[in-house]
């Protein structure tokens, strides 16, 4: 059966559990371009949703699968939150975006409401509530 697995390895070629090169999109010049302005998207429409004093960062990286994108919230007080994803290029680099609008508000106000609640949860042993 581990001769049938995409990841078994090719004699001589590729290492077993080790992708090979071909089964890894390449990108061009055009979709880094486009990947880094709409990760940069997420990011800024993050930082929108939220105080100046929450950090707001991004990552592109290479995975086994091709690019892989990270996006991080560090609150104030509380543990750092992020979302990570793999961009879809067959789909969406035809039209100019390789990250539908739609999915960018999405993972910028879930980020946005992970790192809120991380503070929240922080913070709430330390407040005295001013009122019953």
């Amino acid at each position: 059966m581990n001769g049938n697995t995409p990841y078994a390895g090719l004699p001589g070629e590729t290492a077993a559990g080790q992708r090979a090169a071909a089964d890894v999109p390449d990108l061009s010049s055009a979709q880094k371009r486009l990947l880094h302005r709409d990760v940069s998207r997420i990011a800024a429409r993050t930082r929108e949703f939220l105080p100046d004093e929450y950090v707001v960062d991004s990552q592109i990286s290479t995975g086994a699968t091709g690019p892989q994108v990270t996006v991080a919230v560090r609150p104030p007080v509380g543990h750092a939150v992020s979302a990570g994803f793999t961009p879809n290029f067959e789909e969406d680099a035809s039209e100019g975006e390789v990250i539908d609008p739609d999915e960018r508000d999405e993972v910028a106000r879930g980020l946005a409401a992970s790192a809120a609640l991380q503070m929240k949860q922080a913070m709430s042993n330390n407040v005295k509530p001013t009122a019953k």
